[in-house]
């Protein structure tokens, strides 16, 4: 089975506050198949060029391909993006196919996104 992170989750890997995530949340990285979602590569970049992290997404994913073996999810876009035009809950794109893309195949995803939480049953932090 796989478990996918969401955004802020990839950032707490990659700079060591394990912490901040739940002993759950460590148990499925720690045992699963670790996927993100393009979109979260996108996002990371948005974070980069607004200042709020201080590395790109290539830094940040090589960094957690070698640590945890993180895969970048493969499916194909359209398919994701049909599911993420059923998640009308939330209307940032980012959100949709992060969630769409874990919906795909109902795994887990790990956020601390409380809006996420709520509408995703396998999300959790």
């Amino acid at each position: 089975m796989s478990v996918y992170l969401d955004t802020h989750a990839v950032i707490f890997l990659y700079m060591g506050q394990v912490k901040k995530l739940s002993a759950q949340a460590l148990v499925l990285i720690e045992s699963e198949e670790i996927r993100i979602s393009p979109m979260v590569y996108l996002e990371l970049q948005y974070l980069h060029e607004i200042g709020r992290i201080n590395q790109g997404p290539e830094k940040v994913i090589s960094y957690l391909e070698a640590r945890i073996e993180l895969k970048l999810c493969g499916l194909p876009f359209l398919r994701v993006a049909q599911f993420a035009a059923r998640e009308a809950w939330t209307r940032d794109p980012f959100d949709r196919m992060i969630v769409a893309q874990a919906r795909l195949g109902e795994h887990k995803l790990i956020s601390k996104d409380e809006t996420i939480q709520n509408n995703y049953n396998h999300a959790l932090f």
